[in-house]
């Protein structure tokens, strides 16, 4: 085996390795600066709990620790959203995801077409903070 074919099995390697479910990274790019417009307030947090319990619950649980009666049954783990790692995200890495989707994770932009509406989903979101 050459020096060629054994760097490309080790590049092959890590990207088996680093793309693998639970360990593949969750970028949002350029998204990741956007600011949210809706400002948080009441309104916004109930119509994000409202929406929440017609979308999200049942993956994620009613108070977002990835408990929902759905889990057991993704390929990926939907994750603790009262967690740091969650909550220190960027309303746009936030709004990203939950637009775009990945894995079980469905897009949500045509479920939930206005984006306002997926804006108050995130100031929902914040409000599950530990």
């Amino acid at each position: 085996m050459n020096i060629k074919s054994i760097a490309v099995l080790l590049a092959a390697g890590f990207v088996a390795v680093s793309f693998a479910p639970g360990n593949k990274p969750w970028s949002a790019g350029a998204a990741a600066g956007k600011k949210n417009p809706v400002a948080t307030s009441a309104a916004s947090v109930a119509a994000g709990k409202t929406l929440w319990n017609t979308h999200c619950k049942s993956c994620h649980g009613a108070k977002g620790l990835g408990d929902g009666p759905k889990a057991a049954q993704l390929k990926t783990e939907p994750g603790n959203f009262t967690a740091a790692g969650t909550q220190s995200q960027s309303d746009g890495s936030i709004f990203f995801k939950l637009s775009e989707g990945r894995e079980d994770m469905p897009s949500f932009k045509k479920k939930i077409p206005d984006e306002a509406d997926r804006w108050n989903l995130v100031n929902y979101i914040r409000s599950l903070k530990k």
